[in-house]
Protein backbone atom coordinates (compact mmCIF):
# COMPACT_ATOMS: atom_id res chain seq x y z
CA UNK A 1 0.00 0.00 0.00
CA UNK A 2 1.07 3.64 -0.80
CA UNK A 3 1.83 5.86 2.26
CA UNK A 4 -0.27 8.83 3.16
CA UNK A 5 2.92 11.04 2.11
CA UNK A 6 3.31 9.78 -1.15
CA UNK A 7 -0.16 10.49 -1.73
CA UNK A 8 0.07 13.78 -0.65
CA UNK A 9 3.03 14.16 -3.09
CA UNK A 10 1.03 13.09 -5.94
CA UNK A 11 -1.99 15.48 -5.17
CA UNK A 12 0.42 18.09 -4.60
CA UNK A 13 1.98 17.66 -8.14
CA UNK A 14 -1.21 17.21 -9.79
CA UNK A 15 -2.25 20.39 -8.15
CA UNK A 16 -5.44 18.42 -6.47
CA UNK A 17 -6.62 18.94 -2.79
CA UNK A 18 -7.05 15.70 -1.18
CA UNK A 19 -8.35 15.85 2.60
CA UNK A 20 -6.75 13.93 5.37
CA UNK A 21 -9.50 11.69 5.17
CA UNK A 22 -9.42 10.64 1.74
CA UNK A 23 -5.51 9.92 1.40
CA UNK A 24 -5.70 6.11 2.63
CA UNK A 25 -8.69 5.42 0.08
CA UNK A 26 -6.41 7.07 -2.51
CA UNK A 27 -3.61 5.16 -1.37
CA UNK A 28 -5.35 2.14 -2.00
CA UNK A 29 -6.25 3.26 -5.36
CA UNK A 30 -2.94 4.14 -6.50
CA UNK A 31 -1.81 0.57 -5.28
CA UNK A 32 -4.29 -1.27 -7.58
CA UNK A 33 -3.04 0.48 -10.39
CA UNK A 34 0.48 -0.13 -9.68
CA UNK A 35 -0.11 -3.60 -9.17
CA UNK A 36 -2.21 -3.89 -12.23
CA UNK A 37 0.98 -2.10 -14.27
CA UNK A 38 2.96 -4.88 -12.95
CA UNK A 39 0.47 -7.38 -13.89
CA UNK A 40 0.68 -6.07 -17.27
CA UNK A 41 4.72 -6.42 -17.21
CA UNK A 42 3.96 -10.03 -17.16
CA UNK A 43 2.59 -10.48 -20.77
CA UNK A 44 4.73 -11.80 -23.23
CA UNK A 45 4.79 -9.46 -26.17
CA UNK A 46 8.01 -11.15 -27.93
CA UNK A 47 7.44 -11.18 -31.85
CA UNK A 48 4.64 -8.60 -31.60
CA UNK A 49 5.34 -5.08 -33.45
CA UNK A 50 5.39 -1.88 -32.05
CA UNK A 51 2.27 0.07 -32.59
CA UNK A 52 3.00 3.53 -33.10
CA UNK A 53 -0.56 4.48 -34.44
CA UNK A 54 -4.08 3.09 -34.93
CA UNK A 55 -5.27 4.09 -38.40
CA UNK A 56 -2.80 5.05 -41.34
CA UNK A 57 -3.71 8.45 -41.44
CA UNK A 58 -1.52 11.50 -42.28
CA UNK A 59 -1.63 14.76 -41.88
CA UNK A 60 -2.86 16.95 -44.98
CA UNK A 61 -1.26 20.34 -44.74
CA UNK A 62 -2.41 23.37 -46.55
CA UNK A 63 -0.48 25.74 -47.66
CA UNK A 64 -0.39 29.09 -45.32
CA UNK A 65 -2.21 31.89 -47.05
CA UNK A 66 -1.98 34.97 -44.93
CA UNK A 67 -5.30 36.91 -44.76
CA UNK A 68 -6.64 40.55 -42.93
CA UNK A 69 -9.10 39.34 -39.93
CA UNK A 70 -11.50 41.99 -40.27
CA UNK A 71 -13.84 40.78 -37.62
CA UNK A 72 -10.96 41.83 -34.89
CA UNK A 73 -12.60 45.44 -33.18
CA UNK A 74 -16.12 43.25 -32.92
CA UNK A 75 -14.56 40.46 -31.26
CA UNK A 76 -12.13 42.54 -29.03
CA UNK A 77 -15.70 44.92 -28.12
CA UNK A 78 -17.09 42.09 -26.69
CA UNK A 79 -14.37 41.48 -24.22
CA UNK A 80 -14.44 42.66 -20.40
CA UNK A 81 -10.72 44.10 -20.44
CA UNK A 82 -8.87 45.73 -23.95
CA UNK A 83 -5.58 47.05 -23.65
CA UNK A 84 -3.55 48.49 -27.04
CA UNK A 85 -6.12 46.74 -29.67
CA UNK A 86 -6.00 43.74 -27.47
CA UNK A 87 -7.20 41.68 -25.46
CA UNK A 88 -6.49 41.81 -21.78
CA UNK A 89 -6.70 37.96 -19.34
CA UNK A 90 -5.94 37.55 -16.09
CA UNK A 91 -3.04 35.90 -15.53
CA UNK A 92 -2.93 32.35 -15.35
CA UNK A 93 0.46 30.99 -14.13
CA UNK A 94 2.45 31.75 -10.75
Amino acid sequence: MIDDKVVQYIANLARIDIKEEELSFFGGQLSKIISYIDKLKEVNVEGIDILAEISESTNVFREDNPSVFKEKEIIIANFPAEENNCIRVPKVIK
